[in-house]
Parts: structure tokens; sequence; C-alpha cells
């Protein structure tokens, strides 16, 4: 699939974006959405929109790969709060029977690809009953990079919290959920609303808030591991619940992460986001998560924190993501990976499925696949015969092309993963239940 250059304004460089559409989960099981209209837009310095290009999806419910102009790469390697680092455009999708979706804020790095996830509501559904809904479109905006932006610094706090006071409630054991509520604003505003996310997709949410996808990958990798350890212990000790509060988690930096109901993600950030989603920091003979706080380390200073930007320069030092979170948190720090992932029918394994295995492991992803066949019809359908032949191999390589994965034709933790979840998603109204 060739990509489209879009070559309107003199710029530094290039990123790319794939569109994907899919039924909204909330009123129907997860499918991807054919012939949906994409219009991609910007603004000039003197205000004005300018269309860039059209698209329409395909079968999968995804955009060409679209080429766009950005700034280039250096601006992501050091504090630049004068000059921003990436381009932004906006997103119309329309199409018959549903509302359309309007994104404007969309983010493009130079040599990153972004993915820009829609979900379309019907027509039929209540405007009254649907987030961000202005008029006759769902209005979505994203704010601008953490990093670049101005947000108030994290209101420092225990990173152990005492969980042995009168009335307080914790869970028996960390898990990783399905889900996570996440309240726009300040834990106080009783105004704002709450989105209930897919936990995988939060993760990915806020780390692309927080950081910029070009950094080196143990970089990426270690802030992601923090974000999901800090999720974890607002989690575990339900922290906001133990409140009276109705939510997870809010998207306000002085007390959360950075998160932009809507926002494009960024394919770098993902893939590891697959493999770490349930590994969290923690201290010896302590059992709940660590809350990892951190900062960005030059417009605000946070001693014995991580800071985003000192973390950028360890993992151009070479360090491994391991050895950057014991610089900041202390090398007793131990990473511990949860087994227990909630709403999938089975935990990965622990060995990578390829051809040659066999046995219920292999036969449950036969079937998963087959299941997710019927929604996205690219994926071939196997026999589901536990047997892990060349077939299995190849409908496995289409879906990680699919999802954004290593095409190997393996099932490692991360595709493990994402099979079921998928599954999931076509087979149930996720987000009511």
């Amino acid at each position: 699939m060739n990509p489209y250059i879009i070559n309107k304004f003199t710029r530094q460089s290039f990123g790319t974006l794939i569109v994907e559409v899919t039924t909204d989960p909330i009123f129907s099981p997860s499918a991807p959405i054919e012939d949906v209209t994409i219009i991609i837009s910007t603004t000039t310095n003197d205000g004005n929109p300018v269309i860039i290009g059209e698209f329409n999806t395909n079968e999968v419910g995804q955009t060409p790969i679209i080429t766009l102009e950005c700034p280039a790469n250096d601006l992501t390697q050091g504090p630049n709060p004068d000059k921003r680092p990436y381009s932004v455009y906006q997103i119309e999708a329309i199409a018959s029977s549903y509302i359309p979706v309007v994104i404007s804020g969309v983010q493009i790095f130079a040599d990153t690809q972004s993915i820009q996830p829609i979900t379309l509501v019907p027509l039929a559904i209540s405007r009254f009953s649907v987030p961000k809904l202005r008029y006759e479109t769902i209005d979505i905006s994203i704010g601008p990079a953490k990093l670049y932006g101005d947000y108030p610094p994290k209101i420092p706090e225990n990173e152990i919290k005492n969980t042995t006071a009168s009335g307080f409630i914790v869970l028996d054991k960390v898990v990783v959920p399905e889900f996570i509520v996440v309240h726009e604003g300040s834990p106080n505003n009783a105004n704002a609303p709450n989105y209930t996310v897919r936990y995988k997709d939060y993760i990915k949410n806020v780390a692309s808030s927080e950081i910029y996808p070009t950094w080196p990958t143990e970089t990426i990798k270690a802030n992601v591991i923090a974000i999901v350890s800090f999720t974890l212990n607002r989690v575990y000790t339900e922290w906001y619940r133990n409140q009276g509060k109705n939510f997870t988690i809010t998207n306000s930096t002085a007390f959360d992460h950075a998160f932009f109901y809507g926002r494009d993600i960024f394919n770098s950030v993902s893939q590891i986001v697959d493999e770490v989603f349930n590994i969290y920091v923690k201290r010896p003979g302590v059992k709940q998560p660590l809350l990892t706080q951190y900062c960005d380390g030059v417009k605000v200073s946070c001693p014995n924190w991580m800071t985003q930007w000192g973390s950028e320069k360890l993992g151009k030092d070479g360090l491994s993501a391991e050895q950057i979170l014991k610089h900041f948190y202390g090398y007793d720090i131990q990473l511990i990976e949860s087994t227990e992932v909630q709403g999938i029918p089975e935990s990965f394994p622990g060995a990578t499925l390829q051809v040659g295995s066999s046995g219920s492991a292999v036969r449950t992803i036969q079937e998963q696949l087959n299941r997710i066949s019927q929604n996205y019809p690219l994926v071939p359908k196997v026999p589901s015969d536990g047997v892990y032949g060349k077939k299995t191999a190849d409908a496995v390589k289409v879906f990680q092309d699919v999802f954004h994965l290593n095409p190997d034709g393996k099932i490692g933790k991360a595709t493990w993963y994402k099979i079921s979840h998928v599954y999931v998603a076509v087979t149930k109204i996720g987000s009511l239940i």
C-alpha cells in the first residue's frame, strides 16, 4: 500500500498517519466501517482552513498510509519550549447513518506513524447521551503535548499509600483492569465528564500525551512502565473510590496523567505498551504498585522522581528501561509482571506459539481468530485443530499487520493479548459489561 504524500506547506520533515474507524463499542460490538470519507485539513498562518486530502476507509476500516509534513526530528531531542515539535491537523469522518466526527489537534511527528482511532455512533442514538456531541457532530479536541504545553505540575503524594486506615478498602491482589474510568478535570470538579476507556488504550493515550514518540525505545519503555505502575496503584488502592468518587483516575496533571479523549496514538508507543502493559514497579516487602510520580525535569524539578527529559538522556546513553527506572526511583525497586488481566478468556501461556506448536492454547487462538474474521474478513479462517501450521501463521501475520504489530506470524505476549482483546471487543458491548 503506497503512502500518499501531502505537500501543501513547506516544512522540514514528514510523518505518517493512518485513520481507523470502527463502530462505537458502547452501542454495538466493535466492527470496522468501510467507505468512511476522511477529510484532512490544516490551518494556514492567517487562520484559514485548507483541505489537503480526502480518503476512504477499506474493508478493515483503515485509510491508506498518509504522509504529512511536520517539523524536523531534532526539535524533539531536547527541550524547545518556544517551538512546537510537531504539526497539527484536523480530521473529519463522514459516513451515512452515523454521526460525523471532527477531531482537531491531531499530532504528526517526524519519522513517526500516528494512528487515529475513530468510533462512530449511529444517527439513531440520542445526541444527549453521547460525550462531546455538539449540534450535529461529535467534536473532539486534542490538547498540546504535555512537554510543549502549559500544564500544572504534579502535586507530590506518598509513593506508597497507607491502606490500613479505618474504612479504607483495597483490592486483594494487583489486577490489570479491563477498563479505566477517566475523569476529565480535577477530582473535585463534579461537572466534568467521565470516560470509560479500555485499560491498554488508556496507557497508550497517556504515553502519547506525556512523552515524545521519537525518543529511544528504552526511554519510552521506562516511561510506559512508570505510567502503568502509577495507574495500577490507583486501581489497587481504589484511591478515588475510597474518597466517594465514581472514577479510577483523572486527566489533571496536578493529580494524575495527561489524557485526551479521542487522541491519536503513536505506533512506537503502542507497540511498547502491548509488551509491558502489565509490568509495574514495587518496593521489596510492599504489595502495592509504586506510585511512580515524575515531572519534565526542565520547567519543573522533582527530586527522587523520574524526570522525562532525564530519562531521554539516559536512553540515549544506552541504559535499559530497568536501569533508567532504578536510576530515579532507587536500586531496590523490583519490576513485577502481573498475571491477573481482566476481560480476556485466558492468560498468555508464557511461551511463544509458532509453527510446530500444538495444544489447547493454539486451539484457543485459532477459535478467536475465526471469530475475529467475521468482523475483519481480511483475516483468513483457519482449522481449529490445535496445531500451529502455515495457515495459522499466515492468519496471524494478517492480524498483526491490521493491528500494527510486527508481522512475524508468531504469537508472543503482545500478539496473544491483542487477539484476546479484539476477540472480546467483537463479541460484546465492551463498555457496558
